[in-house]
């Protein structure tokens, strides 16, 4: 399952976000760390689902179908706020570090309100910086990947000499960072060092690889969280004038989770990401909150379309991982399952990955005897080696089994 991290410092509403998309119920204070420990949860990335396009009727099993958007479930790691000196294991550095190491991707938050000073205590809106906040926790990433570089040079050297390349012997060293050679391989080429011997390697060198490391192994956007509040757009604009090669999604998480519970409670009808929701029955709303709905609706979707929380989660999935959503069934007439459950599975898919990768993640002994498959769309043979696009639906041909 694909896991996404929540980072930033203390304050900046990455736990409010977390109950949002996941709707738990983690705690949440004006009080500095008040997230000790990693919040794990289930939340989702949401898409076209390929129902409509066939005209049919889905039963999934393994996420859910809303109106025609397909619900994929993924995991969402709340991580506890992070200060200076993080990186070497300063306050609850070290289990902040760890736990955003094994994930896929990054959702940098920032207070674009201003509203938190430099050590995330809350303060006057306007008076504390996003942008600093940012370079202090991205620097916090770089110094611990330095560190753990650093810290396994002997290794990665030992492995040099007894034959293994450069490419391998980094990602040996460095494999519990959810890394991977082609990673490796394309921070090396970014950081113009594939050809220069590791053991004359400077600290500059050093800096420079695990810069591009960082930045390809955990692609990161940044949330604008706090959008609705005084100087917000300010703020946003400035982090937009600071950062033109980053996502940078405005946010109000406070706002998506009113609107997630007033949908659960059956107040409104709400889909996370749409660009509205509607009111049931307004005799049912109270005084306040007849004038939270009216404050999201002029403050968030007027201003901003969304409140941006599904949509950062969305964006992190499709456009940072690249992901494509795969539909494996077993008969490509009926679009079902041995059942009879019609698009039962969705996938997301790395890019690049094969009819033979899919076969992997359903089922190792489906792929052993993988021949080819069949695309429910032209009805065409596709190889082992066919490269899966977003919203293929397949069928599987195998000596073992068929999905």
């Amino acid at each position: 399952m694909i896991k996404i991290g929540l980072i930033g410092k203390t304050n900046t509403g990455k736990t409010t976000f977390f109950n949002a998309i996941t709707m738990k119920s983690a705690e949440v204070s004006t009080y500095p760390f008040t997230t000790k420990a990693p919040n794990i949860g289930i939340g989702n990335a949401i898409t076209l689902c390929v129902c409509k396009e066939f005209n049919v009727k889905d039963n999934p099993k393994n996420s859910a179908c809303k109106n025609g958007w397909r619900i994929i479930p993924i995991e969402i790691i709340d991580l506890p706020g992070l200060i200076k000196g993080a990186w070497a294991g300063k306050g609850l550095g070290n289990e902040f570090l760890g736990v955003a190491s094994q994930s896929d991707a990054l959702l940098h938050f920032v207070d674009a309100s201003g509203s938190i000073d430099a050590e995330g205590v809350i303060t006057e809106p306007g008076t504390g910086d996003p942008i600093a906040d940012y370079y202090d926790i991205e620097e916090e990433l770089i110094l611990w990947f330095l560190k753990n570089l650093r810290k396994n040079e002997e290794k990665i050297i030992r492995d040099l000499k007894s034959g293994k390349d450069l490419v391998s012997s980094i990602t040996d060293a460095l494999r519990g960072f959810k890394i991977n050679e082609g990673h490796v391989k394309m921070a090396l080429i970014e950081s113009n060092l594939e050809n220069k011997d590791f053991e004359n390697w400077n600290q500059i060198d050093d800096r420079k690889f695990i810069e591009k490391l960082r930045e390809i192994s955990k692609p990161t956007l940044i949330v604008a969280n706090k959008i609705d509040l005084p100087t917000a757009k300010e703020n946003f604009e400035r982090l937009r004038n600071e950062f033109p090669d980053k996502i940078i999604v405005p946010c109000s998480s406070e706002a998506e989770l009113i609107l997630r519970k007033a949908e659960k409670k059956g107040l409104i009808e709400y889909i996370p990401g749409e660009e509205s929701f509607k009111i049931l029955n307004e005799e049912m709303l109270t005084e306040k909150q007849k004038w939270a709905l009216n404050q999201i609706n002029l403050k968030i979707f007027e201003e901003y379309l969304r409140t941006g929380v599904q949509f950062a989660i969305n964006v992190a999935v499709f456009k940072l991982l690249r992901m494509n959503a795969v539909y494996p069934v077993y008969d490509p007439e009926k679009l079902s399952d041995k059942d009879g459950n019609v698009l039962p599975d969705v996938f997301l898919m790395p890019p690049n990955s094969t009819v033979l990768d899919l076969a992997k993640q359903i089922h190792t002994e489906l792929a052993k005897g993988v021949l080819y498959a069949i695309d429910a769309r032209s009805k065409l043979r596709l190889p082992v080696n066919y490269q899966l696009r977003d919203r293929d639906v397949i069928t599987i041909v195998s000596t073992r089994a068929k999905k």
